[in-house]
């Protein structure tokens, strides 16, 4: 999250729109595998991360060329 613009920073339930579950954003904080920012008990996610996050896991799409079967 460097440099000197902040983020917006989102609440758990807004980024487990977008990954899928609100349990599943609650595991990654647990096992500290996304970024967040705590006060007191309200934990944050910035959304700059959370863009970081979607990108490291997205899986690029084939080439439009078909791959032929071996018969």
């Amino acid at each position: 999250m460097g440099g000197g613009v902040v983020d917006r920073l989102l609440t758990v339930r807004q980024v487990a729109e977008f990954l899928g579950g609100e349990r599943y954003v609650r595991r990654l904080i647990e096992e500290r595998r996304i970024e967040y920012v705590r006060d007191r008990r309200r934990i944050f996610i910035s959304e700059a991360v959370v863009e970081a996050y979607v990108a490291a896991r997205t899986v690029p799409v084939r080439s439009t060329q078909r791959l032929r079967r071996a018969a």
